[in-house]
């Protein structure tokens, strides 16, 4: 970065952090001023409170980097856009018997409505998913975000790792939520006005690419759009809508096919807005239900903005720097195992995708028939097999896609004694943001850019790190070291645990920059499926089955990472023939979710008809809490719902 960047960075940094703190100040005496705030958020504070904990580098680089790859596009956007309808719901539904019980924790409502063993079993399941899956992705895609602009010697993403994981550790430790809360209000704003900077930016590179900027040549990027070079960016654009900007993709699509759009992409989004602690800890700080309610429509109607910054430059920048990100897939993964192959392979065998496969078609069939010499197997029944209709885009696959498909099935049958190498990947996705921000904007927007990206890195790691020690201080250190704790020892418990959390998962981060993932927001989606469908389905029987038995909670929590689990194992295990039954139901983790809420919620309504509770379990009444919902918010969540319809329309 230029000098000018990094003074706009530092000044912006401290800003923010010294408003923070100070807003904080005499605010952490309690546990509740601590961990909620007081009780004293209203909706402006709760609005971009809930954006600036969710948007973050998952978005900026994990999210614009799945819509980069072809294979995913804009239909990544479902994850904002539904998410819209999702928090007008739950405004309406989940908040306001939250706020009436009074509670710290989504887990201890389970204490009142399933018992103590069920409160046990999710304080452990969310705890553990925060620290190896919440914040350690974020923390690497932090790292990965400032990666371009520090050169730490090959341990750039390690060294980095800790920078952004202690920053966050130390300021949520210190200030604790109406900290982050104020903090989030700035952070969240400069999110999105740099996002929006970069957007308009990529938008008009796209219209003269330069070569001398890095960019790819004139010539390519035409080619690759479809039109001539003399087109300008409206027909470059429409171009780009054409072919990426889909909400709608094939049902046998791996990641998002349209059949996921009817229920498996609801059960994330429910558990994410509705029972995710560190979400809904904002919520849970309310001064009112009115203002919960406000503060949740207003964040809902700026999540239809986010796709437009976040995904749109991801699809512009790999048309623009494709070779960038070829470079750079290079650098990190695939010259060190190309030089293995080269040098002497032995008995190991080479995955790669179908982009490496496109890139360099000649090594990789060089890979291929090496394969076949280590594992043994008939080279043109693999490619005839491999041949045929790709089921991600009803076309015919490619040359390239067809060697990656023989590969994988003929490596489905490899000896033990075969050591498997790394996969070689065409192009690094979640670099594509950055590459705008670090070769697109100019100096001083650039320090501004990067203070608010990682800005809001910082906000959803603290938000994460306060849900995490706010869980294990009220849900197991209050619950079952010491009942008797005083709100000091609360507090410090919370802080101890922030630097716990921050230590594991800065030692996780730098394990997620592993291809084999398939990206950091694939990661954190596919990974939180092991426990958000168990979630949601006993928060849904505990709402609206009144007597469904005690015993359901604990039960719907132990099913869920079993059910999905052996999903999971099958599909990694299995090859499944593309196209078929067994791979439309349980290739895409979003229909394993599917298929795991349908037999937890049989399992807990035959409980419920064989034993019924005598009578509905009443929640406390948590008192001078003001339940009175908002007429404003709820004309405000109908024009969001309608608006998320009408862009679905226009994006089909």
């Amino acid at each position: 970065m230029h000098t000018i960047d990094i003074v706009v960075f530092a000044l912006f940094a401290i800003s923010v952090v010294a408003i923070g703190l100070y807003k904080s100040r005499g605010e952490k005496q309690t546990a509740e001023d601590y961990f909620l705030a007081g009780r004293g958020l209203t909706w402006p504070l709760i609005g971009i409170s809930l954006i600036a904990a969710n948007i973050s580098a998952e978005q900026m680089v994990g999210m614009s980097g799945a819509a980069a790859n072809g294979e995913m596009g804009f239909a990544i956007a479902s994850y904002e856009w539904m998410a819209a309808i999702t928090l007008v719901v739950v405004g309406f539904t989940f908040l306001p018997t939250f706020l009436k019980a009074g509670i710290y924790t989504i887990p201890q409502f389970l204490d009142y409505r399933y018992g103590t063993l069920a409160r046990t079993v999710m304080s452990v399941l969310m705890f553990i998913t925060f620290v190896l899956v919440n914040i350690s992705t974020v923390t690497y895609l932090g790292a990965k975000f400032l990666d371009p602009y520090i050169d730490l010697g090959g341990l750039d993403i390690q060294v980095l790792s800790w920078a952004v994981g202690l920053i966050a550790g130390i300021y949520i430790a210190v200030g604790g939520l109406k900290a982050s809360a104020w903090a989030d209000l700035i952070q969240g704003t400069a999110l999105i006005i740099g996002g929006a900077i970069v957007t308009l930016l990529a938008i008009n590179a796209l219209g003269s690419p330069d070569a001398a900027e890095g960019m790819n040549d004139a010539a390519s990027v035409a080619a690759s759009l479809g039109v001539q070079e003399s087109a300008g960016v409206g027909e470059r654009l429409a171009s780009l809508k054409e072919d990426k900007m889909h909400m709608f993709l094939p049902k046998t699509h791996d990641a998002i096919p349209w059949t996921a759009l009817l229920i498996g992409l609801w059960i994330p989004n429910f558990y994410y807005w509705g029972l995710n602690q560190y979400i809904v800890q904002r919520t849970l700080g309310s001064k009112t239900l009115a203002e919960g309610q406000k503060g949740i429509v207003f964040a809902a109607a700026l999540k239809l903005v986010i796709p437009f910054v976040v995904c749109v430059p991801g699809i512009i920048a790999f048309t623009l720097y494709s070779g960038q990100m070829a470079d750079k897939a290079d650098a990190d993964t695939n010259t060190a195992i190309i030089e293995v192959f080269q040098a002497d392979p032995g008995g190991s065998v080479f995955p790669f995708r179908d982009d490496f496969a496109e890139r360099d078609y000649e090594l990789a069939e060089d890979m291929f028939d090496h394969n076949l010499s280590v594992i043994g197997g008939d080279r043109a029944v693999l490619l005839a097999d491999a041949e045929g209709e790709d089921p991600q885009e009803a076309e015919p696959r490619t040359p390239g896609e067809v060697l990656a498909v023989a590969n994988d099935a003929l490596l489905a049958s490899a000896p033990e004694t075969a050591e498997r190498q790394p996969m070689l990947v065409g192009y690094d996705y979640d670099d594509a943001f950055p590459l705008l921000v670090q070769l697109l904007v100019p100096i001083g927007l650039k320090g501004f850019v990067i203070a608010a990206v990682m800005g809001a890195v910082v906000s959803s790691l603290a938000s994460m790190m306060n849900a995490a020690s706010t869980i294990f201080t009220v849900d197991i250190y209050q619950k079952f070291l010491n009942p008797k704790a005083t709100q000091r020892q609360m507090v410090w418990t919370g802080r101890l645990t922030v630097v716990a959390a921050t230590v594991i998962g800065c030692l996780v981060a730098p394990l997620i920059n592993n291809p084999a993932l398939k990206g950091a927001f694939n990661f954190i989606q596919e990974f939180q499926g092991f426990i958000s469908p168990g979630i949601l389905t006993i928060f849904l029987f505990g709402l609206f089955v009144p007597r469904a038995p005690r015993l359901a909670g604990a039960v719907g929590l132990v099913l869920s990472p079993v059910i999905y689990g052996g999903l999971f194992l099958v599909t990694k295990s299995t090859d499944f023939e593309p196209g078929s039954l067994a791979n439309l139901l349980i290739d895409p983790f979003l229909n394993r979710m599917a298929i795991t809420i349908i037999v937890i919620s049989t399992v807990l309504m035959i409980m419920t008809i064989v034993k019924p509770l005598p009578e509905a379990i009443q929640l406390p009444v948590q008192e001078g809490m003001e339940i009175k919902g908002s007429q404003i918010a709820k004309i405000g969540g109908i024009l969001v719902v309608l608006a998320t319809i009408g862009l679905y329309v226009i994006f089909a």
